[in-house]
């Protein structure tokens, strides 16, 4: 009885239906991937000008890499943000890497993430003044920030809301304005002026050709050197 009591429930075992194993989601991915979506329906396909970036050929040259050359190709700053990689590469927009550090660029304007002194609010002409605000936070300690003023203005005449500190500029000692692209006009007072390639990203220099060439380069200049070796000392 106790054998074909096994024998039964093994059976069983063998013909039992198998469940239907629902698929395994990662509900942090679903999160993420709703996350990014909500984002990029939020940020405007065409963003603002801003006081440091008023037009076309004023955000090509602080890119760099000589897109200001194509300026003209974009008649409007409407046109700067919508037209597609294919109807760049149409426009002249040579070669596909600049055309791809442009629309890398044209994302970062849109998310609000600028480069050195996108954050100005008072610029004229392309030229910013930089001024030192100063702060006595107790009877023996002064708070210096540095911020962004009408060129005509003293600091202690901007409403005490719009004396934001300026993003990548602090004040060394007691009257000089350090940063990049800073140059001092008078004691506590600097001016910024918008230059080519102020926001560029670099490129990197290749050594000996680069890394899928690097060997090879080695390698020709070894046999050159060992050459010109031989010959010196009369192998040849």
């Amino acid at each position: 009885m106790k054998s074909s009591f096994r024998i039964q429930s093994t059976l069983g075992l063998l013909f039992r239906p198998c469940a239907v194993s629902t698929p395994v989601t990662a509900p942090g991915l679903n999160a993420h991937a709703r996350w990014a979506h909500k984002i990029a329906a939020q940020l405007p396909l065409i963003p603002k000008p801003t006081p440091f970036v008023p037009d076309v050929p004023t955000f090509l040259t602080l890119i760099g890499r000589d897109l200001k050359q194509h300026a003209d190709k974009f008649p409007t700053w409407e046109a700067l943000f919508t037209l597609t990689t294919d109807q760049l590469r149409e426009l002249g927009v040579e070669p596909p890497r600049a055309r791809r550090y442009l629309l890398q660029w044209r994302q970062r304007f849109r998310e609000g993430k600028f480069g050195i002194g996108g954050d100005l609010k008072h610029v004229e002409n392309g030229v910013a003044y930089l001024k030192i605000h100063e702060k006595d936070v107790s009877p023996t300690r002064t708070s210096r920030k540095v911020v962004n003023v009408p060129a005509n203005q003293n600091v202690e005449e901007i409403p005490e809301g719009e004396r934001v500190r300026v993003k990548g500029y602090k004040v060394k000692g007691v009257s000089t304005i350090v940063g990049p692209y800073a140059l001092p006009v008078q004691k506590g007072v600097a001016k910024l002026t918008v230059t080519e390639g102020m926001w560029e990203d670099k490129r990197g220099h290749k050594v000996d050709g680069g890394e899928r060439r690097r060997a090879e380069v080695r390698f020709k200049r070894g046999v050159a050197e060992r050459k010109a070796l031989r010959e010196k000392m009369g192998f040849y």
